[in-house]
């Protein structure tokens, strides 16, 4: 992802009570201790930075302004690069590989994901999250009341990313079936089925955090509720 950035825009984001909750979800379900993390298309470094506190992390981003602005309160090594510096990692070295928000903008997702069953230890796990249609067209119709635009991305495809250009939506079972089926999707969690279509000003209520958290992790895991989902958190495991 090399696209022309909008920083701060993008910084307001993360810091905002729904950048806040986001990153609150999606981490609680990614147990980790004294582990070795491999964070690939790091971004910001915001997780990278986070796991690092208890972690050994290495992230690998391509977009030389993201890693100029990255999070650093804790140590991490931080490689500049996309795949071909992934194929220079040694075999079976990482406990963690996570993956956010990196696929959709990708050409080789059966490459990547073969490199990152390779580096992967064997009991590993992987963590992709994902954007799920269903959950835009929702947030499209709802949240901004953009009905036609909703429409649009019913009928004619992808949505467009400001920062990173066509978002190309993939199927959560197709994990399955790149690298010749290396990985098993093991559990899928919805992230941000709620608090995507409430009004902004309710996010700013100093329980709002909590009481919303609350909520997505008791449906994080229905399918009903997930399926609507602006996200989906999926975990892979190795199978060989």
């Amino acid at each position: 992802m090399s696209g022309n950035i909008n920083v701060h825009g993008y910084l307001d984001t993360v810091n905002a009570p729904w950048g806040k909750l986001f990153y609150k979800l999606v981490w609680h379900n990614i147990d980790c201790e004294g582990k070795r993390i491999l964070d690939f298309g790091s971004g910001f470094g915001i997780t990278a930075d986070y796991f690092a506190k208890n972690n050994d992390v290495t992230a690998i981003e391509p977009n030389e302004e993201m890693i100029k602005h990255r999070f650093c309160n804790n140590e991490y090594s931080q490689i500049v690069g996309g795949i071909d510096e992934l194929r220079k990692l040694p075999s079976k070295s990482y406990d963690v590989i996570i993956c956010h928000n990196v696929f959709e903008y990708l050409d080789n997702r059966a490459e990547l994901l073969c490199e990152f069953s390779r580096v992967l230890k064997l009991d590993g796990f992987a963590s992709i999250v994902k954007h799920n249609k269903a959950g835009k067209i929702m947030q499209k119709a709802v949240f901004e009341y953009k009905i036609n635009e909703a429409l649009e991305l019913i009928n004619n495809g992808n949505a467009v990313s400001e920062n990173f250009g066509t978002i190309n939506e993939y199927d959560n079972y197709e994990l399955e079936k790149y690298c010749e089926g290396s990985f098993k999707i093991y559990k899928i969690y919805g992230v941000r089925m709620f608090f995507g279509l409430q009004r902004n000003e309710l996010k700013n209520e100093s329980d709002w955090i909590s009481s919303m958290y609350n909520l997505e992790c008791t449906t994080e895991e229905i399918p009903e509720f997930r399926n609507i989902a602006f996200f989906h958190h999926v975990i892979l495991k190795r199978t060989t």
